[in-house]
């Protein structure tokens, strides 16, 4: 399925049935009166939120709804049946917006939620309706009011727990496969992943949702290589993911690269709790992983963890980093702070050798 995070869709409400003009004859009833029905009322435009949906795709090949109008009233004071309501079905976390793409008109974020977009117009009076003692024989009907029409667009921000976020070929997609079940491309060279996944992952009986968002590069925020627009899919998390390449010349630097593009995009991501990670340790020696350690806690200010998706080494521990801040969101209580960098350091590596202090 493919992936689609922004939809533009017309929406039109039914127009409401016109009443009837008509009068009673019937053999041996001299004086029958006035028996026109009102018209019907037209029909809604609804949005729900619904479960098993993480794309607009839908809304890609068909991005016009229309209700159906009411049906006009009959003699015999016969009402109109209403028209059929309109009801879109989005993924929850989707907001809708006015055509100027910023009047934010309703977020939905609970799965169940509803919203009437446009109302059906009211169908109008028969003329059995306008009966009067002065008039007893009226010759007039209202016609129905005309339904509500515009455009909106869709723009979803999927709801996760934690996200993953770094430059291309960090490991996030590498690591988002390993803890759950979810199958991104993964393959040897940047912007392998073009769109964000999502992934359940499990530790110690909690279960949380992932995000893996496109890689990010100095001067995304201006849309060199793929931009910043994908960010919006971690607004929603607890917690932010850091991984840095062990293979970056250097470390220090990407870490930078990535914290500076988050805050050009803004909405607060600068401020969500993040547990910095070097991913990809498989591929360098004992030595260089220190030295590679002490750069990046340099330039983060805080031991960060080591790991890797390929052989598991530390993984373990960051899905319960991950946890406990969830679970700590969640509860309302304060996350354990990072430990600093002039701390006892310790560094795990394939064989489960304990390294001494390290250097700040």
């Amino acid at each position: 399925m493919k992936f689609l995070d922004e939809a533009k869709v017309y929406i039109r409400s039914g127009d409401g049935g016109a009443g009837s003009v008509s009068f009673r004859r019937e053999k041996f009833i001299e004086f029958g009166g006035p028996d026109g029905g009102d018209g019907g009322r037209g029909g809604d435009v609804w949005v729900e939120a619904v479960n098993g949906l993480n794309t607009l795709i839908d809304f890609r090949y068909q991005q016009h709804f229309k209700a159906k109008i009411g049906t006009h009233g009959m003699g015999k004071n016969r009402t109109g049946a209403n028209g059929e309501d309109v009801t879109l079905k989005v993924p929850v976390g989707t907001q809708i917006f006015e055509e100027d793409q910023e009047t934010l008109i309703i977020d939905l974020t609970e799965e169940g939620q509803r919203f009437r977009l446009a109302a059906g117009g009211n169908g109008g009076f028969g003329n059995a309706h306008f009966k009067s003692s002065v008039n007893q024989a009226p010759e007039r009907a209202n016609p129905g009011l005309p339904g509500e029409e515009k455009t909106i667009w869709l723009r979803l921000k999927l709801i996760a727990d934690a996200g993953l976020v770094g430059l291309p070929n960090a490991g996030k997609s590498t690591f988002l496969a390993a803890v759950s079940r979810a199958r991104p491309k993964i393959a040897n060279y940047p912007f392998t992943t073009l769109h964000p996944n999502l992934g359940v992952a499990t530790i110690d009986g909690h279960e949380f949702i992932l995000a893996d968002i496109p890689g990010l590069i100095e001067g995304a925020h201006e849309g060199v290589g793929i931009g910043d627009r994908f960010l919006g899919h971690v607004e929603r998390t607890r917690v932010l993911l850091h991984l840095v390449s062990a293979q970056e010349e250097k470390v220090g630097k990407a870490y930078k690269t990535v914290k500076h593009e988050l805050e050009a995009y803004g909405q607060d991501l600068t401020e969500k709790a993040e547990i910095v990670a070097l991913s990809q340790i498989d591929v360098l020696d004992e030595e260089t992983l220190k030295k590679k350690k002490r750069e990046l806690a340099r330039a983060c200010g805080r031991t960060p963890l080591v790991l890797s998706a390929a052989t598991g080494a530390g993984m373990t521990e960051a899905l319960r980093a991950l946890r406990d801040i969830i679970v700590a969101a969640q509860t309302g209580e304060r996350p354990a702070k990072a430990p600093k960098t002039r701390h006892r350091d310790v560094v795990t590596t394939e064989e489960g050798d304990r390294e001494g202090d390290l250097e700040a």
